[in-house]
């Protein structure tokens, strides 16, 4: 593979490749300049020869971790002194078992010091984060881990780490995670922003995760793009080659991510709704066309949200929702007033037809919470959620709607879907 070629092909929107599609997933590692190499997966990999060290740029995930040995022991034999992590996902940190394992000294592991408190919450949390990951990845057998390897070495703002012919300047950031550790290597005149740029819009609003930074992000992407990179490798998707075309990447996802908070928070301010505010903000039209700007990962409106819940607490502007009666007892007021369940469900298969999709979805939701034993409601819930998933660009929003559309499934007899959301563990 030439990787340069490559990486003018995704960036020109020919090839995709980026934290929703890995391209390259099932490659080896690719030399991207002498002493550099790039393992890519679901969780990229960047490994450092030098001076018969070997160094590694985050760990990859556990279900790869054999393979991954077996890839990075192909392109070098030099023991494992060094890694990093970028941010305690799982997809970064469960790589290091088979290295762990070799005769010698045991490697060092460097992360920023929130890493640690991010493992205790994951072993506090481990049922649900198995429960959102299989919803949101379609995987139904995945278990959430409850060990993993502590960092070695912690920092709290920055950190100069030198290591054979290469330093590693870090400085922690606030985006996706409160955890992040962005690495400039400037031998290399190497950018490794972690999952701060992740060659789609930036997953920031994730509806079934915690806390996202919008702000924070925006701020650390414009200190990333004044370092004048010459090599922008991300931990997912392909690398990004020419200072210009990095200084763009970065300053317009910053830009980006700044009209929706400036946004969001001008209506906050002026006392507006939740309600109002998710469906009144919109990003800038004139990057629309950025292949990195897509909303196929998470959206922009689920972003809007994160911020109201950071800025705004978790009362979104409605009285009726501050105390409210349980669902199935607003559902069956509903439905009696409509003449039954049925009628409901009727009305929700109307409102699919005419490409209603939201309105689908509330009225299908309603009829079977009504009456939860009826197979044929749960067959219009099916449907309605089914045609919801098939429209929707964003995998978090494919997701939720699949798996809500297979439980109905399910209770009418039937039996769920073959997943339809690309192979992402690879």
């Amino acid at each position: 593979m030439n990787i340069r070629e490559y990486a003018d092909k995704v960036w020109s929107g020919e090839s995709d490749d980026s934290i929703a599609n890995t391209g390259t997933g099932g490659k080896g590692v690719i030399d991207i300049a002498d002493g550099l190499g790039w393992k890519p997966g679901f969780g990229n990999v960047i490994a450092f020869r030098t001076r018969g060290e070997l160094i590694l740029f985050d760990t990859g995930n556990k279900a790869y971790a054999g393979n991954l040995h077996a890839r990075i022991r192909e392109w070098t034999s030099d023991p494992l002194s060094l890694a990093f992590y970028s941010h305690g996902h799982v997809d970064h940190v469960m790589g290091m078992d088979p290295f762990d394992a070799e005769d010698g000294p045991r490697a060092q592991v460097v992360a920023h010091e929130n890493v640690r408190d991010r493992f205790d919450r994951y072993a506090l949390t481990a049922g649900y984060n198995s429960v959102i990951n299989q919803r949101q990845f379609q995987i139904p057998d995945l278990r959430w881990p409850t060990e993993y390897r502590h960092p070695d070495v912690t920092f709290r703002d920055a950190l100069t780490v030198t290591r054979g012919d290469l330093t590693f300047e870090l400085f922690h950031a606030k985006g996706e995670t409160d955890d992040a550790a962005v690495a400039y290597v400037p031998e290399h005149r190497l950018l490794l922003p972690g999952d701060l740029f992740i060659w789609l819009a930036p997953n920031c609003g994730n509806p079934q995760k915690v806390q996202r930074y919008p702000r924070e992000w925006a701020h650390a992407l414009r200190r990333m793009a004044a370092l004048g990179a010459e090599i922008m490798m991300p931990s997912h998707g392909a690398p990004i080659f020419g200072a210009d075309r990095i200084e763009q990447a970065l300053l317009e996802t910053a830009e980006w991510l700044e009209s929706i908070v400036d946004q969001t928070l001008g209506l906050l301010n002026e006392g507006r709704r939740l309600d109002e505010i998710v469906h009144a903000v919109t990003p800038p039209a004139h990057l629309a066309d950025r292949v990195y700007l897509q909303a196929k990962y998470d959206e922009p409106e689920f972003i809007v949200r994160n911020l109201w819940r950071m800025y705004g607490g978790w009362y979104d502007g409605n009285p009726a929702h501050l105390k409210p009666a349980p669902d199935a007892a607003v559902a069956r007021a509903v439905a009696d007033l409509a003449g039954g369940a049925a009628k409901v469900a009727d009305a929700a298969r109307r409102a699919a037809a005419g490409a209603d999709l939201r309105l689908a979805a509330h009225l299908a939701e309603m009829a079977v919470q009504a009456d939860p034993q009826d197979s044929g409601l749960h067959e219009a819930r099916a449907e309605v959620y089914a045609a919801r998933a098939a429209a929707e660009p964003s995998l978090m929003a494919t997701g939720v709607f699949k798996w809500a559309a297979d439980e109905s499934r399910r209770a009418a007899g039937g039996e769920a879907t073959p997943s339809t959301i690309p192979g992402l563990i690879a």
